[in-house]
């Protein structure tokens, strides 16, 4: 059996969508005859923990833990409030940030390059140098974010004999929050620098959507492979959808993930139909940014507005089951066309409707359309998603809200094992 090495910041108990990715692909690799190997932190600052993930991960699997420098933990001790809210990506727009959150985000994007987890790099080289020739490992997996981990691929690649693999979870220079970062020039022209140096020193490069696979295309002769994140197939016992019309969110809301057009659609109806007044609920599982939930109140929702703190992941499968339709929210922006959330893949599993509102050429209207599975539009598409509420209530009153989706096996996490087994041959 073939020894591949993973190298991964997010890992049990760490929470949230970033851990889910890995852990699965490794839950599977076995059957596809690849033994994986796993380096983690020993200490990592995790924003959100889920400890019942620890459950998935395979018998007798080899992992490797190294101590790493957290400067977020240091940052707590002026206000740890503003750091977890920072490291989890909850950045408040500009016109709210206070003078604290302001310095720590241009120290963050300025002076950690590529990020905070930089200190980790040279560390492991000199770890994993030793250990790849001592176990005889010739594959070496690195993902990201954080891109630090790149790094540590970039430079066992130029020292050693291996076959690197680069994932991108998410892009790089163009993902949602670095304009957020208050880069100055040079800063950006490091990432820029770094980010080409990988994307052309790895022998492969995996991509989650189809947005970045075309973007780094266009910045290296390398091959670019699409593997989607995917869905688990898990056993449930049967759950019957809220008798309420629910519109569940499950996940972090972040404050430019906020479409306050839709809040202002179900304040109008409310207002209009008695019938929807007396069955509508909005629920939000997860962080939410006070942004939305003050933009929520301002349309006068709250008495609407069931908000479940961060819930442990099989709890949010479950959400996503008794919910009567599944919002899938996005940043309006040309950079997050590319930004396929891994929710969107159990929300398929769910067998829910699904109502999406993201950028234009969002990614997430191919995946919708082939699969029948809902609805996407736009921010400015207002009157569209109003007639789409009409028929989602409309159906809902007559018992008969469901999902039609179909062609969703391809998403399975064994399914894109599969896929992923064949390149790391």
């Amino acid at each position: 059996m073939k020894k591949v090495l993973i190298i991964t910041y997010y890992w049990p108990p760490a929470g949230g969508p970033g851990v889910q990715r890995w852990l699965k692909f490794v839950k599977y690799l076995r059957e596809f005859e690849i033994e994986p190997v796993v380096y983690v932190p020993e200490n990592p600052a995790y924003p959100i923990t889920d400890k019942n993930l620890e459950t998935e991960i395979p018998e007798n699997l080899q992992i490797i833990k190294r101590r790493i420098l957290e400067p977020y933990s240091l940052a707590g001790i002026f206000s740890k409030k503003e750091t977890e809210t920072i490291s989890s990506g909850i950045i408040s727009e500009e016109k709210n940030q206070g003078v604290l959150q302001r310095l720590m985000l241009y120290v963050r994007g300025n002076f950690f390059i590529p990020d905070a987890r930089k200190f980790w790099v040279e560390p492991s080289v000199k770890f994993l140098k030793y250990f790849l020739q001592k176990e005889k490992i010739e594959t070496v997996v690195t993902t990201g974010p954080p891109h630090s981990l790149h790094l540590i691929g970039l430079k066992l690649k130029k020292d050693l004999d291996i076959e690197w693999v680069a994932d991108f979870r998410d892009p790089w220079t163009q993902i949602g929050y670095h304009s957020k970062l208050k880069l100055t020039a040079g800063a950006m022209r490091k990432h820029e620098d770094l980010e080409q140096k990988v994307l052309n020193t790895a022998d492969k490069i995996l991509v989650t959507s189809y947005t970045t696979k075309a973007e780094f295309e266009g910045k290296t002769s390398k091959p670019v492979y699409l593997i989607t994140n995917g869905y688990d197939e898990e056993n449930f016992e049967e759950i019957t959808p809220d008798e309420k019309f629910t519109f569940s969110h499950i996940g972090s809301l972040l404050s430019g993930r906020n479409p306050e057009f839709l809040w202002k659609i179900f304040s109008e109806f409310i207002k209009e139909n008695e019938d929807f007044s007396n069955v509508f609920r909005l629920r939000l599982v997860g962080k939410v940014s006070p942004e939305v939930i003050n933009s929520i109140k301002e349309n006068k929702l709250e008495d609407y507005l069931e908000l479940i703190p961060y819930v442990s992941h099989r709890e949010a499968l479950k959400f996503q089951r008794k919910s009567q339709v599944l919002l899938l929210l996005e940043i309006d922006s040309e950079e997050t066309r590319g930004i396929i959330p891994g929710k969107i893949f159990e929300y398929l599993y769910a067998k829910r409707p699904i109502l999406a509102i993201g950028p234009e050429e969002w990614d997430v209207q191919k995946i919708l359309k082939e699969t029948g599975a809902g609805e996407c539009y736009n921010y400015s598409d207002k009157e569209a998603v109003k007639i789409e509420i009409k028929r989602l209530f409309s159906d809902f009153k007559q018992g008969n809200l469901k999902s039609t989706s179909h062609n969703i096996e391809q998403y399975s996490r064994r399914e894109l094992t599969g896929k992923l087994a064949n390149l790391l041959r």
